[in-house]
Order: C-alpha cells, then structure tokens, then sequence
C-alpha cells in the first residue's frame, strides 16, 4: 500500500517513532534548563539569607553591648557572635557543596545514560525498552483489574509468538565489594572519628605531662649534697634547675648569685640539654652510659651484689652541678666521664658501648 497521501509523503512507524522521540527529548531538555534557572535563583537567595543572618547578628551584637560593659563581656559577647556567624557561614556553604554536588552526579548519570544509548546499535531494542517504560507508567495509572487484563493480553502475545520479546533489566550485584569505592559519607565518619580519637590521645597525653614526678638529685660540688624535690612529668630540665635554687639557695652561699644557665644536670653520666622534658625521657625509654635516663628515684644493689660484667639498670642519683666547677675539673673523674646528650646516639642495654 502507497504512503504518499494527500499531504504529502508521511513517512513509517519508525520514522513517526524517532519524531516522537526527539520531540520527548526537546521537552526533557527545556525542562532541566527551567530547573537550572530555579536552582540558580534559590543560589542567590541562599547568598542574600548569609547576608541577612551577618546582618541580624551584628544588630544583636550591638543591642547585647549597649551600655557600659566590661571588656570581659565585650570579648565574651563578641567571641559568642562570630562563633555564630562562623557556624552560620559554615551550614550554607555545606549546603551549597552538597548541592552542587548532587547536580554533578545528576548530570554525570544523565551524560552516561545518553552515551550508552548512542553505544547501542539496536535502535529498536531502545525504542521498546521506552515503550515498555511507557506502558509501565500506564499500568500504574490503570485500575488493578485493567491492569491485568492488559497482562493477560501481553502474555497471549508473546506465547503466540506476535510480540516482542522482552528482556529483564539488570541491577547491582550485592555479592560484589564496593567498599574500596569513594563514599562521601563514610569518608566524612572516618574523618570524624579520627579528629575525636586525636583529641582523646592529646587529653590523655595532657594528663600524663600533669602527673607528678618525685626525683632525688645529689648537688655535686666536689661532696654530694642528696636533695629530694617533686616538679611535673612535663616540666623541662631548666624549670627543674630553677626549683632546684630555690630550694638550695638558704643552704648554699653560691647559689644565691647563680642562674638556671650555670647549672648542669648530669644523669647517669648524660650532661642533660635543659629544653628536654621528663617526659621525653620516659616515653623514649632514653639511656645512659650507666643506666637509664627515665627513672629518677633511687634504686642501687648493694656492693656485694655487683658484676661488672653486666650493665646496670639501677637508677643513680643525678648531680647538680655548676657550670664554672665543671670547667675547672672535667678532666678528673667523675667528670671526665660525662658526655652531652645525643638523641641519635643511644647505648645498649646489655653493654656499656654505644651504638
């Protein structure tokens, strides 16, 4: 049977099908152009809301300070204020990530979704899966009774062998791992989780620094003088020093005159540096050329049980000494046994020698 009619050439089922389609794509297109627009307009509302929130709570800073007030209260208020507006700038610049996000993924799964329909080299395959989307959409809006009855009739179709056949759509794997894949929200709980469990690690920390640490100390001077004194676990050598004078100073003329910087402190032969911590020494486990750096009560065996073939881990007294005498006798022992500290440079357990 001819095509041509009174108007001209109308064209095949395809043909009026691929219109059709066009015509549903052109519709698609102008519709997500409108929603662009909306988008873009509800983005400058967002930006005039922040401008309105910076607005309202610096009247409220002004309204909160009227009068006279303390400059305890003016940073305090003022301190309150920003924070507010920092939380405030903070949501709506999260929202507008979160969104602009989602429209990358909307647009990302829409460029997929044309591509693979421009992959496809069955053009009747996609023309039927859209009428079946179609023809879904219908039996939705159909009556349960309707609905069937056009079931039915699919079926006998299709039995009959009249139809064509249709395929079923796939879906994700859940046997498949996806845990390696980026995820937004798993990153962020990771993240969170991290910064809580640092904090926890430093408040801990904080409290180990705060415990009190008793050390007996001998001030040498030519005779040993054994004092005991207790400072902070986090406390360096030069605030040791310095509680160390004026604990000595209504005892010893000399030290009246003297600084934290004339004063040494040697432990266990180790000239220590007065910016190390007692912290330090104890987490690292430090050593000495006669035992460790990070006990500092005293424990010593008495001179029958001793070996020397055997490095000691008893703690000894550390001296106090001044600086001047220092210079004048290192070349005598027991001066001349004593050696700066150097954290590269630690002695061994089980031998006197340095490693």
């Amino acid at each position: 049977m001819s095509n041509f009619g009174m108007g001209g050439y109308v064209g095949s089922a395809e043909d009026q099908r691929r219109i059709e389609r066009q015509l549903k794509e052109r519709e698609e297109a102008k519709k997500d152009y409108e929603e662009a627009k909306k988008k873009a307009a509800a983005g400058a509302g967002l930006r005039q809301f922040g401008a309105a929130s910076t607005e309202a709570i610096e009247h409220a800073f002004k309204n909160e300070t009227v009068g006279l007030v303390t400059r305890e209260q003016f940073v305090e208020k003022r301190t309150t204020i920003e924070e507010r507006l920092k939380e405030e700038q903070k949501r709506a610049r999260h929202e507008a990530e979160e969104e602009a996000l989602r429209e990358k993924d909307r647009q990302r799964a829409k460029k997929a979704k044309s591509e693979q329909k421009h992959k496809l080299s069955f053009d009747d395959f996609g023309e039927d899966e859209e009428e079946d989307e179609d023809e879904e959409q219908q039996r939705g809006a159909q009556p349960p009774a309707a609905a069937a009855a056009a079931d039915g009739d699919a079926g006998s179709n299709g039995a009959g062998g009249a139809g064509p056949r249709r395929y079923a759509r796939l879906g994700k794997d859940p046997s498949v791992r996806t845990d390696f894949l980026p995820d937004r929200d798993r990153e962020r709980e990771e993240e969170d989780m991290r910064e809580k469990l640092k904090a926890e690690y430093a408040l801990r920390q904080a409290a180990i620094r705060a415990e009190p640490l008793e050390i007996i100390y001998s001030y040498y001077n030519g005779t040993g003088h054994r004092r005991v004194i207790s400072v902070s676990k986090g406390d360096t050598v030069g605030q040791f020093l310095k509680a160390v004078i004026e604990q000595l100073m209504p005892q010893f003329r000399e030290i009246r005159t003297t600084s934290v910087q004339n004063l040494m402190y040697v432990k266990e032969d180790i000239i220590l540096p007065h910016t190390i911590t007692f912290y330090d020494l104890i987490i690292n486990k430090a050593q000495g050329k006669s035992g460790p750096l990070f006990q500092f009560d005293l424990h010593e065996h008495a001179a029958a049980q001793f070996d020397p073939r055997i490095k000691s881990q008893d703690s000894h007294a550390g001296k106090v000494v001044d600086r001047h005498w220092y210079n004048k006798n290192k070349h005598i022992y027991p001066a001349s046994r004593w050696a700066p500290f150097d954290e590269a440079k630690q002695f061994g357990k089980a031998e006197g020698t340095a490693k």
